[in-house]
């Protein structure tokens, strides 16, 4: 059963599919509540770095550690080294990742860093990559800078 918070993460990937972007969704969660949601804007916005966890984060816009620190990040797909690097800065104890088949980010180096990862492994974000990536193989690959993943 997918929850509200995932459920908010997979309509984001939505939008930003109907915007003609990277269908991947994330939103940030405090207390309950969603205090920020984004989706990969990269095509959209012609942005090199706005993945959808980054797009969520922007949108909560400046926080005190301690928000960081209480929160839980939810996004449609593992998450790539860079938005790693921001969970990892920002101090974000908790990950819920929708799916990790059509790639596999770098969960081992959060897990590593004590962040808890749960994987939802939703059959509707599996499916949301895999056409995408069928239907644009090209895009799919500027987006998660392939030839950086080559030594992996």
């Amino acid at each position: 059963m997918i929850d509200e918070f995932m459920q908010a993460a997979i309509d984001e990937a939505r939008q930003g599919l109907e915007e003609g972007g990277i269908p991947i969704g994330s939103v940030l969660v405090y207390n309950g509540r969603i205090i920020g949601r984004g989706h990969n804007r990269r095509v959209q916005l012609g942005s090199p770095i706005l993945h959808g966890e980054m797009d969520a984060l922007t949108n909560a816009g400046r926080q005190p550690a301690k928000i960081y620190s209480e929160s839980v990040l939810y996004t449609t797909l593992s998450p790539c080294m860079m938005c790693t690097g921001a969970i990892l800065f920002f101090g974000i104890p908790e990950v819920v990742i929708g799916e990790n088949v059509n790639f596999m980010g770098e969960e081992e180096l959060l897990r590593s860093r004590g962040v808890k990862i749960e994987i939802v492994n939703s059959e509707e974000c599996k499916k949301l990559m895999r056409d995408f990536i069928t239907a644009r193989p090209e895009l799919w690959n500027e987006d998660i800078a392939e030839p950086c993943n080559a030594g992996k």
